[in-house]
């Protein structure tokens, strides 16, 4: 409530109504705060707000980061590449192998510098069987392989006349065979003793095998001939 100021006559003071008790209220207006100014060239009038400088901090920290992650990658990168070489070792060392043929002694089965697959699982958990084509280690001289066909397993008979294989007395299935692949030599008969196969080469006329250098140890066959993968074009699953 406001009061007028007093006159120096002795009168009695005018005091001003009340405001009515129903006045409406007063509601302060929402004012949105301003934004800030910017400075525009050639402005001179408007205030210059300073940037702030930036924290170095947030520089190192961010530097950090991005090393850690960097860091990280490359352990996972690592840790790949070793199970990926532990993995590659375990399966040539125990299960598959690589090889390429030499030679002719297997042909037409087999051609010079085919690349082959061998499964060396294969007579861990079984055995040679007749009519499997096996990588073995050459019996005279175990350093090196050699790829042959399995003619007889243990405790059969073998003989060989004139270029005609018998296996206990039976004659055996050879169509796979060319006619100018046979040979015409004698030999046996012999029984297969325990733990020993007899190989051959396809081309028969052609090929060093149980003929010349006897029988195989089951030890020194090294897996099953399971694929030709080149050349691409003979393919083949044997």
């Amino acid at each position: 409530m406001s009061t007028t100021n007093e006159t120096p006559f002795e009168s009695p003071a005018f005091e001003a109504p009340e405001p009515e008790r129903f006045q409406h209220p007063v509601v302060e207006a929402y004012a949105p705060p301003l934004a800030e100014e910017v400075i525009v060239p050639g402005d001179q009038g408007a205030a210059a707000v300073a940037a702030p400088a930036p924290d170095p901090r947030l520089a190192i920290d961010s530097n950090s980061a991005w090393l850690t992650r960097l860091g990280d990658e490359l352990i996972a990168w690592f840790k790949t590449l070793a199970s990926a070489a532990v993995y590659a070792t375990l399966i040539v060392t125990f299960g598959f192998q690589v090889a390429r043929v030499e030679g002719m002694s297997m042909a037409p089965t087999l051609q010079d510098q085919d690349r082959l697959i061998v499964n060396k699982l294969a007579y861990r958990v079984g055995d040679p069987h007749v009519g499997d084509i096996v990588m073995l280690y050459y019996p005279l001289k175990p350093e090196k392989s050699f790829v042959k066909r399995v003619i007889a397993e243990e405790g059969d008979q073998v003989r060989v006349v004139d270029g005609r294989v018998y296996r206990n007395d039976v004659p055996l299935d050879d169509s796979f065979v060319p006619p100018e692949y046979r040979s015409h030599d004698d030999w046996g008969p012999q029984v297969i003793p325990e733990g020993y196969y007899f190989v051959m080469g396809d081309h028969r006329n052609n090929s060093s095998d149980s003929r010349h250098w006897g029988f195989v140890p089951k030890k020194y066959i090294i897996g099953k001939v399971q694929l030709r993968w080149w050349p691409l074009g003979h393919a083949r699953v044997f």
